[in-house]
């Protein structure tokens, strides 16, 4: 079965969708079966991989809404290995629709039943908020991923999301684990940086990756070219980063049992 982590911050600009997508994408180059769920209604992850959302007939919303079933939506990337679940524009309407049904913090639980057979990892994408999409993304994981910006504003905020995330484990899911924070948009030039690393450990003593994401454009620009980091600037800081992220992620599940992580 599949390892589910969705990749979560309720603050945007901390590179969430920087991390999701090539997180999935590195692991694909070190040979898992991927699935990413682009569960975001800007659909950054979907466009980041170059799949154009504006041209789509169907999506993860079609999926939510029982109108297509998952396998149906999920798409190809140019990665080998890695696939999605695109975002759509009627995603945006699956938060005022999914309030009023039953059992609607499951419903994307549900639909990746259907698909966990067929992948080694599925990695979420969360939208910038802690609403019902948001909701739905930690119900469907196993495990949380917590991308942190070098930024004092980028701590604002932590405490209110693990208390969503303590919530969920006290009246949905016991067993959601929280892997830890990895820090983002990194400059080791700035002493600020150091010191927000120093503080994020008050949050997470035990559970912050020692890869850590640089500051570099050309993570930044990789989007705008549909392409990952890895298919953008292969050799780069960027993409060496993110390998090392991919690769201390499985070694934690390959030398632990995952539910005790």
């Amino acid at each position: 079965m599949s390892k589910v982590i969705s990749v979560v911050n309720q603050k945007g600009g901390v590179g969430k969708t920087t991390t999701a997508v090539n997180l999935a994408a590195g692991l694909a180059e070190l040979g898992k079966f991927v699935l990413l769920v682009d569960l975001d209604p800007q659909a950054n992850a979907t466009s980041g991989l170059g799949v154009n959302h504006n041209e789509l007939e169907k999506g993860l919303y079609h999926a939510l809404i029982n109108e297509h079933p998952v396998h149906d939506v999920i798409v190809n990337s140019k990665h080998e290995g890695l696939r999605i679940i695109p975002a759509t524009a009627d995603l945006a309407g699956a938060n005022v629709e999914l309030v009023n049904l039953d059992r609607r913090e499951f419903k994307l639980d549900d639909i990746l039943a259907q698909a966990k057979h067929a992948y080694d990892y599925i990695i979420i994408d969360c939208p910038p908020s802690l609403g019902i999409l948001t909701l739905n993304g930690l119900v469907a994981a196993d495990h949380i991923l917590i991308p942190v910006q070098a930024e004092y504003y980028a701590l604002e905020g932590l405490g209110q999301l693990l208390k969503t995330i303590e919530l969920v484990r006290e009246n949905v899911k016991p067993e959601l684990n929280v892997l830890g924070a990895v820090l983002t948009m990194f400059d080791s030039r700035n002493r600020l940086s150091e010191e927000v690393l120093h503080e994020l450990y008050k949050y997470f003593p035990n559970n912050i990756f020692r890869s850590v994401i640089p500051r570099t454009v050309r993570l930044a620009e990789a989007p705008s070219y549909g392409k990952s980091i890895f298919h953008y600037e292969p050799s780069g800081k960027g993409a060496k980063a993110y390998e090392r992220l991919s690769r201390e992620l499985m070694e934690r599940f390959e030398n632990s049992n995952s539910n005790n992580i």
